[in-house]
Order: structure tokens, then C-alpha cells, then sequence
């Protein structure tokens, strides 16, 4: 199965357990949209540290949600690369392994591959 089809099989998952969980669902939802605006981080930071974070606790979906959003954003391949280099130096092997599913997922929903 493909990243564009993992993703597009997630969303309806996504909403139909954020509407079983009502006020909860809310309330992230509330979370994710007060960091979506530039502060002292831009909004396009945050989301490679979220990218980063992602990786560092293997969460394939996470992944994935948050490199569309930086795709979305225009983030480059060299941004998404470097980020995951991070993650190398801070999780050894298992940023190797998950950094390179973040990476296919860049290339394959970036139109790269």
C-alpha cells in the first residue's frame, strides 16, 4: 500500500473516532490550531519538530499526517532530510529506520518518487 493511500484511509478513522470522542477531539483540535501561526517558531518549524517528534516515538501515521502538512507548506527535501538527521543523532538505528519511511512519505506525497 502506498503513503497517499495509508493517508487517505487514516482521515475518515481520524473523524469518525474524533466524533466519538466529542469534547476530547475539541480540545486537541483546539491545541493543534493555536500552534498552526508563526510566534517565535513559524508555523512551518513546528511542524518538522512535530515531524521529528513523530519519528522519534514511531508513529507511522504521525508521520505521515505531518509531512503532507509540510508538503502543503512547501517545505523542501532538504528541510524534511535535515530534521531527520536530527533525529539520527538523537535516536540512532530506530531514526534511521522510521526517518526513512519519512522520507519515502516526503518523496511520494511531494510528487518526487
Amino acid at each position: 500500500m502506498s503513503y497517499k493511500e495509508t493517508l487517505s484511509g487514516l482521515k475518515p478513522q481520524v473523524k469518525s473516532f474524533n466524533g466519538a470522542i466529542g469534547d476530547t477531539a475539541q480540545g486537541f483540535g483546539m491545541i493543534a490550531k493555536s500552534l498552526k501561526g508563526d510566534s517565535a517558531l513559524t508555523h512551518k518549524e513546528k511542524e518538522l519538530i512535530a515531524l521529528g517528534i513523530a519519528v522519534a516515538i514511531r508513529c507511522e501515521p504521525c508521520i505521515l499526517f505531518h509531512t503532507e502538512a509540510l508538503v502543503r507548506m512547501g517545505t523542501t527535501r532538504e528541510e524534511i532530510a535535515e530534521t531527520l538527521a536530527v533525529c539520527v543523532e538523537m535516536g540512532g538505528g530506530p531514526g534511521v529506520m522510521y526517518g526513512s519511511k519519512a522520507l519515502a512519505a516526503y518523496d511520494e506525497l511531494s510528487g518526487e518518487a
